[in-house]
């Protein structure tokens, strides 16, 4: 869990964040974090934030941003607001750094979020060109994280279809979501008087091929029907 005065890396946008303020900080509220990105560095897909409200504070540079495909650079000294639902990318399109402050209301686990793409691009888990990890891995984070940020395209829905099956069978061959090695343990929740054990770790995987077989059999009676209507 990030703590106030952590440092992580992107390897892939040029962007090293300084957590300011952190969801624990702000009992939820906000996620500030000193973003300094590279000359020629960008995030490299267009996303949104369906619940969270993203501000850009520009220090020093110029950073160029993208909402509902619309550009504007936004320099040293303006601020930029990015209401929830926007779908939006940004970068630095000169050579010299762009440093800003971002935030994010509320920050729901954003951070966390944050600290799992950038340890995958740090161990070289990312492909450069798409920015994205393999399917199977996004698949895991994509379904993890859907309040915190979802791709702009495909819609929603298609990726919920689409992933879901693959996030299933991503986690049966070891996929997370998060990982110790970049948010450290994960705290335990407080166990409730009389609650009983969560399930066995076998118990939960037996759930997930089970509703990964029941998936695959929908989607081919669903084939089915659709080739017969076509007759």
């Amino acid at each position: 869990m990030a703590k106030a005065g952590d440092t992580i890396e992107s390897p892939v946008s040029g962007a090293c964040i300084l957590f300011l303020k952190t969801a624990r900080d702000t009992y939820g509220e906000l996620l500030q974090l000193d973003d300094v990105m590279k000359g020629g560095g960008r995030v490299p897909i267009e996303h949104v934030h369906p619940y969270m409200e993203e501000r850009f504070e520009i220090l020093s540079g110029t950073a160029r941003l993208s909402m509902r495909g619309q550009e504007r650079d936004v320099g040293a000294g303006e601020t930029v607001v990015i209401p929830a639902r926007t779908p939006h990318v940004w970068g630095n399109p000169n050579e010299d750094e762009v440093h800003l402050i971002l935030e994010f209301r509320p920050a729901l686990r954003m951070e966390e979020w944050f600290e799992t793409f950038f340890g995958l691009q740090k161990d070289g888990k990312i492909n450069p060109n798409s920015g994205l990890p393999n399917l199977l891995q996004w698949a895991v984070i994509s379904r993890e994280y859907e309040d915190e940020i979802y791709l702009a395209s495909p819609p929603l829905l298609v990726q919920r279809v689409r992933f879901g099956l693959l996030a299933a069978i991503g986690k049966l061959l070891g996929y997370k979501a998060r990982y110790a090695a970049y948010s450290g343990a994960e705290e335990p929740l407080a166990r409730r008087e009389g609650e009983r054990p969560s399930a066995a770790p076998w118990a939960k995987r037996g759930g997930i091929v089970v509703g990964a077989i029941v998936t695959l059999i929908a989607l081919f009676l669903l084939r089915r029907v659709r080739s017969g209507r076509r007759r």
